[in-house]
């Protein structure tokens, strides 16, 4: 697999755009927002990375400390990095903080066209993912389920991790995807879902079949 086809996104510039506590703070100029949400720990920076084939968002050795919107800008769209849940010494405080930035952006932000939600396909979702599922099924926003460190797994393990992740979502099977940034795998269809999501508002270049995507 050469990289231009493992990196959806390796040609496209990205540029970051900044920091904000606020979960409505408004990007210039006005592009489809494509939000990415997940535990800490649950790889979501090497996805990023591994979307744009190039290291643009940090991989913390102190999983739970950011607690920032951060923009990042394509082209033709934005990418929206939450910071992670679930983290184990948060406080009572910064995890309702998060909960309440996380609804904001789901009830508030006009430009999100979808939520790309990580979960570790070797885990059963714990009770804090199933409390993000039930405010993205709430919410209007798509979102796409993304399995993801799908390499440490045979691939027989995968087929059955995923159907067992599936079930305890109560979501279809075929609505997740598995991934790995590691081998690449699954991250030009999540690209591809991606470019459908934005295309709709007229992202150039977009348009390549149907998202998968869940609305509860």
């Amino acid at each position: 697999m050469s990289p231009d086809v493992a990196a959806p996104f390796a040609k496209l510039s990205v540029d970051f755009v900044g920091s904000f506590p606020e979960p409505t703070h408004p990007l210039d100029p006005v592009l489809p927002e494509v939000a990415f949400l997940g535990r800490s720990n649950v790889g979501k920076s090497s996805l990023l990375n591994a979307l744009v084939g190039r290291r643009i968002a940090k991989i913390s050795a102190t999983p739970g400390k950011t607690q920032l919107l951060n923009a990042f800008r394509l082209p033709d769209f934005y990418m929206i990095d939450l910071p992670g849940y679930g983290f184990a010494l948060a406080s009572h405080g910064d995890r309702l903080k998060f909960r309440q930035l996380l609804q904001g952006v789901v009830e508030q932000r006009e430009r999100i066209e979808g939520i790309i939600w990580l979960l570790d396909i070797r885990h059963p979702p714990s009770a804090e993912d199933m409390g993000m599922r039930d405010i993205l099924s709430a919410g209007r926003t798509p979102t796409i389920v993304v399995l993801t460190k799908a390499d440490k797994l045979s691939r027989v393990q995968q087929v059955k991790a995923a159907r067992e992740r599936a079930a305890e979502l109560e979501y279809p099977p075929d609505d997740l995807l598995v991934t790995s940034s590691e081998k690449k795998a699954g991250i030009p269809e999540l690209g591809e879902r991606i470019r459908v999501l934005v295309a709709g508002f007229g992202a150039q270049g977009s348009g390549l079949g149907e998202a998968t995507t869940h609305n509860g």
